[in-house]
């Protein structure tokens, strides 16, 4: 008996060591501290990219990440917003194939990308409202096409019927703010929502997290590439960023403007995936009723980012329909 009992503790001591081994060896890859924008801006901010100060309330400066491509006499340019935890870049291949004939400006919304956290720290509806018209007020942009993503897609929504003299159309890609149950939500969507995962995702960052909650947003997640989760994972890293999708999650109020839908008098393109989870194509069809001058095209095959799973297929629609006005 006295001789087990120095054995167990052994074994014991042992499984312990082992643990603790582990645990460190877990934290060392997995530690992703916050990075300062100068770090990152050779590789997510080549030409042409561009960063402006824009005033903003109380006298404060709102450091914004854009790219204004195509011919700049364009009389309506195209304005595009991207999505929670996105950044400018899902609009690329829109941009390649819109910028030969149209001005087109792309920037990262406050909270995301490298134009980081608002210096404000409000992120609810109405201050991406504010923001969005003292940006276009300080590109000195008159009417403009305004599209939109997820996120990006129910700011453009709202700015659509709260200021129609600014917006000539309309282009919202499986846009949100409806108040829809999700069929799926991305992990990394879930973090921000728990206490402890909160504190521990200021200083760890499993980059297969990102990779996870990336395809989870993908039609056919075989075609997210290392390239691809490289972007999310480093720009989630912006310093400001992470605090800052918190912030947002804890904000957000879906469905608390459904009413406006009605007052949207821009011709208006929806754009949807048919294997959309995150805002399922429910979503779209609510859209299409809601607003008197619409039309709707779903990708069966395509998921919650379609102009980024498909970039060539999605931007033809609306081609045609920039082409019809």
């Amino acid at each position: 008996m006295t001789e087990e009992r120095p054995s167990l503790l052994a074994k014991l001591m042992k499984l312990l060591g082992l643990l603790v081994l582990a645990t460190a060896l877990l934290a060392m890859a997995f530690h992703a501290p916050d990075r300062p924008l100068e770090s990152l801006i050779s590789r997510w901010a080549e030409a042409p990219s561009d960063f402006v100060e824009l005033p903003v309330e109380g006298g404060r400066i709102q450091l914004v990440h854009l790219r204004d491509e195509g011919p700049r006499d364009d009389p309506t340019p195209i304005v595009l917003l991207h999505g929670t935890a996105a950044s400018l870049h899902t609009w690329a291949g829109w941009v390649s194939e819109l910028k030969t004939n149209r001005r087109v400006i792309t920037l990262d919304l406050p909270g995301f990308g490298l134009t980081g956290p608002s210096v404000l720290g409000d992120y609810s509806d109405e201050a991406y409202d504010h923001f969005l018209q003292a940006f276009l007020a300080h590109l000195k942009l008159g009417q403009v096409v305004l599209g939109g993503n997820s996120l990006g897609g129910g700011v453009a929504w709202g700015y659509a019927a709260r200021h129609p003299e600014q917006v000539a159309a309309l282009v919202l890609v499986d846009a949100g703010n409806l108040a829809i149950t999700s069929e799926a939500v991305p992990e990394g969507f879930k973090v921000p929502q728990s206490r402890v995962l909160r504190a521990l995702a200021s200083t760890f960052l499993p980059r297969p997290l990102v990779e996870r909650s990336v395809k989870s947003v993908y039609g056919d997640p075989s075609k997210v590439t290392a390239a691809l989760v490289d972007r999310y994972f480093e720009l989630t890293l912006r310093e400001g960023n992470r605090a800052a999708l918190a912030q947002r999650l804890a904000q957000r109020m879906p469905g608390r403007f459904a009413d406006l839908l009605a007052r949207i008098q821009a011709p208006t393109l929806i754009l949807w995936g048919g294997q959309d989870r995150l805002i399922p194509p429910a979503a779209a069809r609510i859209f299409q009723q809601q607003i008197r001058n619409s039309r709707l095209e779903i990708f069966p095959t395509l998921g919650h980012v379609p102009q980024e799973e498909d970039p060539l297929s999605t931007v033809r629609p609306v081609q045609a329909f920039l082409h019809s006005l």
